[in-house]
């Protein structure tokens, strides 16, 4: 029996996009390598492409050869309640698609079940925007999002967001500097 995680990780080895949810809003994703996909999101999203985007993991091992974190360093354990996006230092393999124009990549352990299932059926961290056009709100339930992206992407993960709301915070590991508050 496949399950709708299977279904999108599917997808995605094939080259494509998938809406679906995270922790507070649902996001917009693609696997990080494929560089036709992002640039989809990018054009999706009417998204400034110098931004950057985010990777999401279901654990620290999956972003190995996507962060090249300093000896002894290591990403928190994410707080379901309050999920932090981390501002890294990237991996030489990071291309511009992915990092934008910033030297460092913003990850995030996800703590969304549904998010977690996705990246362990991949097998891969996955790119993880909002489900947004640029400057507007984020869909927050299947309809808006059916509505906005239905016909924009290549799957929509059936779930739910949770258990927090709206998107994350953003912060620099290395200093704590919160770039964006929740």
């Amino acid at each position: 029996m496949t399950t709708p995680a299977d279904n999108a990780a599917k997808v995605l080895r094939g080259g494509g996009v998938i809406a679906y949810p995270t922790e507070g809003v649902f996001g917009l994703g693609c696997l990080p390598n494929e560089l036709a996909a992002v640039q989809r999101i990018l054009d999706i999203k009417r998204r400034d492409p110098s931004k950057g985007l985010i990777l999401i993991a279901a654990n620290p091992s999956q972003l190995h050869g996507w962060i090249d974190l300093p000896e002894n360093a290591c990403l928190p354990d994410p707080d379901p309640n309050n999920p932090v996006t981390w501002i890294v230092p990237a991996a030489d393999q990071v291309t511009i698609a992915v990092r934008g124009d910033n030297a460092g990549i913003a990850v995030r352990i996800t703590t969304n079940p549904v998010a977690q299932a996705i990246c362990l059926a991949a097998r891969s961290p996955i790119v993880s925007t909002s489900a947004n056009l640029s400057g507007h709100a984020a869909a927050e339930d299947q309809v808006s999002l059916r509505r906005q992206f239905g016909g924009l992407v290549d799957y929509v993960v059936p779930g739910d967001c949770g258990p927090s709301s709206g998107p994350s915070e953003i912060r620099i590991l290395a200093t704590g500097e919160v770039l964006r508050p929740r």
